[in-house]
């Protein structure tokens, strides 16, 4: 099983693992009982939009905005919403098709996508909004990223450095424990992990080591 370069590897990694699945299990059912399940309603109706249409247009990224609970008043949407509909979309007809490309392992393919989403204003810093875009082009493949994310991925000892490639090597991570996860691991998909890290990573929460 490949690791990513900042995990370690064989055993240690092995055991660190089935720590995290100690966590990620019930931290699962605690977003499951914790969040409406209307709230993921935006991701999965541009989801769907973008299954039928291989693309996200700026309404679809204004949708996105809005579920990552994102500032809208910031000169990228100024700089975004001044482009052609039509040129957004060519950009992200090839983000959806990089994500969706089975022949690569899903770290790459998140890798070039995120490469490919960062020709957008409002995507050249920062993974939080980019990775709703990937995750809407590919839900069952993809997932999001964000800072509470992070927070719980330090506190699991999982490393994750904000270097360039950060989106790929996150990918590639979790990608690592559904491949290191076994019988828990049945049924997972990596936006399952990302739920699951959210709530772990909320401020009111240390999950136990």
């Amino acid at each position: 099983m490949k690791t990513t370069t900042e995990t370690p590897g064989g055993d240690e990694f092995a055991a660190l693992c089935r720590q995290t699945w100690d966590t990620l299990i019930p931290a699962r059912v605690g977003y499951l009982a914790g969040v409406s399940p209307h709230y993921d309603e935006v991701l999965h109706d541009v989801a769907q939009r973008t299954e039928h249409t291989g693309s996200l247009g700026k309404t679809d990224i204004a949708a996105l905005v809005v579920w990552k609970r994102l500032s809208a008043q910031t000169r990228w949407v100024t700089e975004l919403m001044s482009l052609p509909d039509t040129q957004v979309r060519a950009v992200t007809e090839r983000v959806v098709t990089a994500v969706r490309d089975t022949t690569i392992s899903r770290g790459e393919a998140a890798r070039t996508g995120r490469g490919i989403i960062w020709e957008l204003p409002g995507f050249r810093t920062g993974d939080a909004l980019a990775s709703a875009i990937l995750t809407a082009a590919a839900p069952q493949r993809m997932a999001v990223y964000d800072s509470r994310v992070q927070h719980a991925l330090d506190t699991l000892g999982l490393t994750l450095t904000p270097a360039p490639g950060r989106y790929g090597r996150y990918l590639q991570l979790l990608d690592d424990l559904l491949g290191h996860g076994g019988q828990l691991a049945d049924g997972w998909t990596a936006r399952d992990i990302d739920t699951a890290l959210y709530w772990t990573g909320r401020p009111d929460h240390t999950p136990s080591r």
